[in-house]
């Protein structure tokens, strides 16, 4: 299982009205750079190549927000990659960024660590598995 990180300016985002977890567009890509957890916006992230099936930015997770007994959720839909024509990858890291947002540009929220490189042969997928919800509040 790939373990969890939040970047550390997250929180202060959400105080400050950055993120609307429930309406903005909430996005995954691929690195294979180590992220550090004070980095800020994407931009500070070297994103893994696109082509082959991985298109640059990564990609939706069509996500929704809901809050009970003080815990706020946010449920997201799996995302599958397909390597297509070649290779995707290497990466190790999966990072979860708000899109929508212009001020700051691409705010970070959190990633996932897999522990070592993945390279996808061509045919091969591989799957952000969003079954467990994040619980990232």
């Amino acid at each position: 299982m790939a373990a969890f990180n939040k970047f550390e300016t997250f929180v202060g985002d959400l105080g400050l009205g950055v993120h609307n977890l429930n309406t903005d567009t909430l996005k995954v890509m691929l690195t294979n750079s180590a992220p550090v957890a004070t980095n800020t916006v994407k931009a500070n992230i070297t994103e893994i190549a696109a082509g082959n099936g991985y298109v640059a930015g990564g990609a939706d997770i069509t996500n929704t927000y809901s809050e009970t007994t003080g815990t706020g959720t946010v449920g997201a839909t799996d995302v599958v990659w397909t390597a297509a024509g070649g290779t995707i990858g290497p990466f190790r890291y999966v990072v979860l960024y708000n899109d929508t947002p212009s001020s700051p540009t691409d705010p970070l929220v959190s990633w996932y660590d897999y522990g070592s490189a993945i390279t996808l042969a061509d045919t091969e997928t591989f799957t952000v598995d969003f079954t467990d919800v994040l619980d990232i509040v």
